[in-house]
């Protein structure tokens, strides 16, 4: 799925990225490595953090930050930077995210930037932006939405 999306996706290099929910940080971490210029990591789960700052030091990423905190909260102070944002929170809360990220992740995107959201096929996180385009793997959905 990782390779499909970044086909999708285009050419990642000098676009600066935020992985929203960011788990292991397998997205941003992609990107980086495909030549992103920067990376913001979201994820207030302080295990799951360390993981990534532990992935992050792997693949030598310098600009690259570890933010543990929750991706709502850090959305409300976001500055307007982000050219990608990866956004994949827990399937089961898809319902009551779908508001607050609606008006928050623009906030948080450069103009003619992508919002990835990764969510259930079954109970989809549907945005109210412009979708430019929608998959399914599996159970999967994938949404990409512009941002601001």
């Amino acid at each position: 799925m990782r390779e499909a999306l970044f086909s999708i996706l285009g050419p990642v290099a000098g676009l600066r990225v935020a992985d929203l929910y960011a788990g292991s940080g397998a997205l941003g971490l992609e990107a980086l490595s495909r030549g992103a210029a920067s990376g913001v990591f979201v994820e207030s789960d302080r295990r799951a953090a360390a993981v990534i700052e532990a992935n992050i030091a792997a693949l030598g990423a310098e600009r690259a930050e570890v933010v543990k905190r929750d991706a709502l909260a850090w959305l409300r102070q976001a500055q307007p930077a982000f050219d990608i944002v990866f956004c994949d929170p827990p399937y089961d809360a898809a319902e009551e995210l779908a508001r607050p990220l609606s008006r928050l992740l623009p906030l948080a995107s450069a103009p003619q930037a992508r919002i990835v959201i990764e969510s259930a096929k079954r109970n989809p996180l549907a945005l109210d932006l412009p979708l430019l385009d929608e998959r399914t793997y599996g159970d999967t959905r994938i949404g990409i939405y512009r941002g601001a």
